[in-house]
């Protein structure tokens, strides 16, 4: 067991200082690891020197059976894989176990989005005469602004928001930061958080701290919250839609390249490290297809 622990703690060093993976990427990481390890003991195998190509296979398995996607099972290949690759470097395991197990062809999904109607009825509901209604509007409209990840506006804090340049520092992964431009909306809400609101909820903080969002007792504001005040907006509008926060960044992507954005630059404010992953968002509405259609077929309509 001791070995197993000094393992973990080893790759995750390794993810820290040479990768420079964020927090987040790393604890998917070691719940991948943890999650192979528990099996490995139910199995009465102990010590991940002793899994072998078969056990990859019944573990594996297993993830299908319990309804897991295929993305989220490639996720937990890749993190094993890399976690037994690491251990071979340092000599203490002899072989990957995960080194012939192929990850799983995706299922091309095109991201779900939000109409402009359906982010009018978000952006109507906070209650801006409650600090807690303050926070909640800055944080749609930051979100929407900005396209940034939730983890990321998890650790805006108050000096990477530039109110006169209407600019934000974003940390995003591996360490890399950017900066990205929001409007006149996302200002004003800001505007209206950081002088009243915010000042509001930290006076129930036990520690003081200077991230942007923080939650009804002052402390820092964390992604699971971000996904609870959503659901609650979302109850307040209309109840019907099905909204999670990443939808926001979908949407962001969508409507600037269905407004006509080039692809490099939705790239760069996405903070993406590959193009690839930004074209996926090139996907369009159908209003969008049935506008272009209609204006540009030449039988699209009878002439009178």
């Amino acid at each position: 067991m001791e070995n197993v622990k000094n393992f973990v703690k080893l790759f995750v060093e390794y993810l820290q200082i040479e990768k420079n993976y964020s927090q987040y990427t790393i604890v998917n990481y070691v719940d991948s690891i943890e999650e192979f390890e528990t099996f490995l003991r139910v199995q009465g195998i102990n010590g991940f020197e002793k899994a072998v190509y078969q056990d990859t296979r019944i573990f594996l398995t297993e993830a299908y059976e319990k309804g897991l996607s295929r993305r989220t099972i490639s996720k937990k290949i890749s993190a094993l894989r890399s976690f037994y690759k690491f251990l071979m470097r340092e000599k203490l395991v002899e072989e990957n176990p995960f080194q012939l197990v192929h990850l799983p062809k995706q299922e091309k999904r095109i991201p779900k989005f939000l109409y402009q109607k359906e982010l009018e009825e978000l952006f109507e509901v906070s209650d801006i005469s409650q600090p807690t209604g303050m926070r909640d509007q800055a944080l749609l409209e930051l979100l929407y602004a900005t396209g940034m990840r939730v983890s990321e506006c998890c650790s805006i804090t108050v000096n990477d928001v530039d109110l006169f340049m209407d600019t934000v520092l974003v940390h995003g992964k591996g360490k890399k930061q950017r900066y990205i431009p929001f409007g006149s909306y996302a200002r004003e809400a800001l505007k209206v958080y950081m002088n009243s609101g915010r000042q509001c909820l930290l006076m129930k903080a036990k520690e003081p701290h200077d991230l942007l969002f923080v939650n009804q007792r002052g402390g820092p504001l964390t992604a699971r919250g971000i996904r609870h005040i959503l659901s609650g907006l979302v109850q307040k509008a209309s109840g019907t839609l099905h909204i999670h926060p990443h939808m926001l960044r979908h949407t962001f992507a969508t409507h600037l390249l269905n407004e006509g954005a080039d692809l490099r630059s939705v790239q760069e404010l996405l903070g993406h490290s590959n193009l690839s992953s930004t074209q996926i968002y090139t996907h369009v509405s159908k209003e969008m297809l049935r506008n272009t259609y209609m204006s540009h077929h030449p039988r699209a309509f009878k002439k009178n």
